[in-house]
């Protein structure tokens, strides 16, 4: 089993950055792709960022290229998401997941992720 942990999130105004975190513990997840996801109420868990097990390849989904950052420090079993300029559309409880296969690939769906996290809100106000 592995465990993700999250952290990072808050509340803050249009414009500011924020830097989430995901701590992985439980198995070596060095060889993993990992992602993070949002989800808003009502609405599916959306796609934001993926990362490759040595961050040779990273993926984004449109509303947050250029703006958004995902790294991971495989000797801390660490995974970041850098938020710049953010935008009240970006409101939503952020998930980190971790793909339990050594395919390497950055999918897109949700199904795809073997572990999750427990989400960290983040709130952008305007």
């Amino acid at each position: 089993q592995v465990q993700l942990v999250e952290s990072g999130g808050g509340l803050v105004q249009a414009g500011d950055s924020l830097r989430l975190s995901c701590a992985a513990s439980g198995r070596p997840v060095n060889t993993f792709t990992m992602g993070w996801f949002r989800q808003t109420p009502g609405k599916e868990r959306e796609f934001v960022a993926g990362i490759t097990w040595n961050g040779g390849r990273t993926n984004y989904t449109d509303a947050v290229k250029g703006r958004f950052t995902i790294s991971r420090d495989n000797a801390k079993s660490m995974v970041y998401l850098q938020m710049n300029l953010l935008k009240p559309e970006d409101t939503a409880v952020y998930y980190c997941a971790l793909r339990w296969e050594l395919e390497v690939t950055i999918p897109i769906l949700s199904t795809e992720y073997t572990y999750w996290g427990q989400g960290t809100q983040v709130t952008v106000s305007s």
